[in-house]
């Protein structure tokens, strides 16, 4: 059986990644290649953190990421461009209409008792609608050649710290993952973690104890889609051009729900490590020339391997290989469990 760390255990290892990543440009520093791939793997992490919420708290699968995240950088720039005034001011705007849309699904999905295929349909369904919006309404999104996206004015604030653009937006993003990680924490180490649980568990059993599953089922959506749309503002801005193909099933969900898989459900690591197995797959295969005609089918069994062989994902396949080794100092059932069902 697979038990949550204590939150002490826990921070200490945000803590670590924190450091990790911020001194991680000194390795690549002069490559604005490799210092947008870092922003690129932060991005896929906060994603997958959003997911890790609503999906693997709640058993909310939500297949529109792509839409929400496109939907929240359109928004940003749209009414930055229409008002006259900072991105800084429209990201909230736009961040809190995603998560009305997301309390939306949630809400209505967990009234008529959607399982998780039925919500996965419907939220794929939305995907197409989103797609289909940002590439016809040509007028107001640009349509499929899209536009520059030069928002938030880094910079000033690159011209003032004394260094390139792509790195402010990497720092920027850095904090926000550790200031999400931290919510994390706050969340499953709460009332709301202990109601999620149970959610997940048997939801007719957590009704029988008192527990609103609407209300907890639609926070989760809220929160989740609400990170992703704020999320979808600085990955659009980290490509510096916004293109409906940015946002599509493939290009976004897909991704992000192998990362968490990969990673670990339900853990507070396995959305940075997924993306940092995949994205470094990724980069791997793409600069290796020899392979690029087998790239897809490389990366395919890549997957497999890490599916079968890491089933609850590397995170807690790697927590319980150091349990075993005696190398972990966390007592044996400290932690709220957490095993898939």
């Amino acid at each position: 059986m697979s038990s949550r760390p204590s939150l002490g255990t826990e921070v200490r290892n945000v803590a670590i990644v924190a450091v990790v990543f911020a001194l991680a440009p000194l390795a690549v520093l002069g490559s604005s290649y490799y210092e947008s791939v870092l922003a690129h793997l932060l991005l896929i992490a906060l994603f997958a953190v959003a997911l890790n919420i609503v999906f693997g708290h709640t058993d909310q699968l939500f297949l529109f990421m792509g839409g929400l995240a496109g939907f929240g950088a359109y928004t940003t720039a749209i009414l930055a461009d229409a008002l006259a005034i900072s991105a800084w001011v429209t990201l909230p705007v736009a961040a809190l209409a995603c998560g009305l849309v997301g309390l939306l699904v949630s809400y209505v999905s967990a009234k008529r008792n959607f399982t998780v295929v039925l919500i996965s349909i419907l939220t794929l369904n939305l995907q197409l609608v989103f797609s289909e919006i940002f590439v016809g309404a040509r007028g107001i999104t640009g349509g499929s050649t899209g536009f520059p996206y030069e928002y938030f004015g880094l910079e000033v604030v690159a011209d003032a710290v004394g260094i390139e653009t792509k790195l402010v937006l990497y720092y920027l993003v850095l904090l926000l993952l550790v200031a999400t990680l931290g919510f994390y924490l706050r969340l499953v180490h709460s009332k709301y973690g202990i109601a999620f649980d149970a959610i997940r568990e048997d939801e007719v059993a957590a009704e029988s104890i008192g527990i609103d599953v609407v209300r907890y089922k639609t926070i989760a959506g809220f929160v989740a889609a609400f990170l992703i749309g704020l999320v979808g503002a600085f990955f659009a801005r980290e490509s510096g051009y916004i293109l409906p193909g940015g946002f599509t099933f493939i290009a976004v969900d897909v991704i992000v729900l192998i990362v968490l898989v990969v990673g670990g459900l339900r853990t507070t690591m396995g959305p940075i490590v997924g993306a940092t197995i995949i994205v470094g797959i990724e980069e791997f295969l793409s600069s290796a020339q020899s392979l690029q005609t087998w790239r897809s089918a490389i990366f395919g069994a890549l997957l497999i391997v890490l599916f079968l062989y890491f089933r609850q994902g590397v995170v807690r396949s790697a927590r319980d290989v150091m349990s075993d080794l005696g190398l972990t100092d966390e007592p044996e059932g400290g932690g709220t469990d957490v095993e898939s069902r």
